[in-house]
């Protein structure tokens, strides 16, 4: 199958109360580069221009622009736009994945590099605490022996089918043993989590950042945020690395997910943070559009 480009605008505005003297804003705006995705063109724009700017690559290997705004402005406007290939994902049989007990134990014994990174998302992070009853919710999913990938995606399917999709239910601030009583939210809450539920059993996970297609091909209902920036997890399988697995939609991510970033949990890949001098209240709006430009050739392996 074809890569697929996407073009990719990411716009948000704040309106602030008062006079904002001076502003120092991280953007995680920019899409990675990935042996499945490439990044084709990319930019970012202020409303007011910047007085300086500078880019480096965060812990996780995020590429992050750190920005100062210097002059009085009420309003800031910061728009993302980026043109992305991407290639169909590998998606491995569940069945052949080893048991979970297994991996939970070799991210412990196992010192091989990539099993020692991906043992970093077993611990809990600022907004993802480890909690007994994220793993009470997900033993049923678990049983001994039980193959990982099959586990998790019973675990996705579970999250997707107890929990309702409901944008005023939540605030970014909520926390998921929260959510986990409410049983409604949005996809950063729904990643928060299976997140959970996965490092209550000792099994690493970590939080993906990025975007949907807004448009579905012919035929096919429209996923759930779509609409704005989206949010799932991976989880990690030895000897096959990180997989993606997205709760809001149940479904492994594939052509319609473009990653933006990610890190333990949402406070780890934050699109925009700043510190200002002065403003006070603001309001936010975001507003992002996803359109795929249809098949490209790249270059092999993709």
């Amino acid at each position: 199958m074809k890569a697929q480009r996407f073009h990719v605008s990411h716009t948000t505005t704040y309106r602030y109360r008062s006079t904002v003297a001076v502003g120092h804003h991280l953007l995680r705006l920019t899409p990675r580069r990935l042996p499945r995705q490439l990044r084709l063109e990319h930019a970012i724009e202020l409303d007011p221009p910047p007085a300086d700017t500078s880019r480096h690559f965060d812990y996780f290997g995020n590429e992050v622009q750190f920005v100062t705004l210097e002059g009085a402005h009420r309003q800031l406007r910061v728009t993302a736009r980026s043109e992305v290939a991407v290639g169909p994902a590998y998606l491995p049989d569940p069945a052949e994945t080893p048991a979970w007990e297994a991996v939970a134990q070799a991210c412990i014994s196992d010192h091989s590099l990539a099993t020692l990174e991906a043992a970093e998302f077993r611990f809990g992070s600022p907004l993802v605490a480890i909690d007994p009853a994220f793993a009470r919710y997900a033993a049923p999913c678990f049983p001994p022996g039980r193959p990982l990938l099959a586990a998790v995606l019973d675990l996705t399917a579970q999250i997707h089918r107890d929990f309702q999709f409901d944008t005023q239910a939540t605030t970014i601030a909520t926390p998921p043993a929260r959510v986990l009583e409410l049983r409604r939210g949005v996809c950063q809450d729904f990643a928060h989590v299976e997140i959970a539920c996965l490092r209550a059993l000792g099994l690493p996970a970590r939080y993906v950042s990025g975007y949907l297609e807004t448009v579905p091909p012919p035929g096919q209902a429209k996923l759930l945020g779509a609409d704005a920036s989206h949010a799932w997890i991976a989880c990690f399988c030895p000897g096959l690395g990180w997989v993606d697995v997205d709760p809001t939609n149940n479904l492994l991510p594939s052509l319609q997910h473009i990653t933006l970033g990610w890190g333990r949990d949402y406070a780890d890949v934050v699109p925009i943070h700043g510190v200002l001098a002065g403003g006070g209240e603001h309001t936010l709006e975001v507003a992002v559009d996803v359109v795929c430009r249809g098949p490209v050739e790249t270059e092999p392996g993709l």
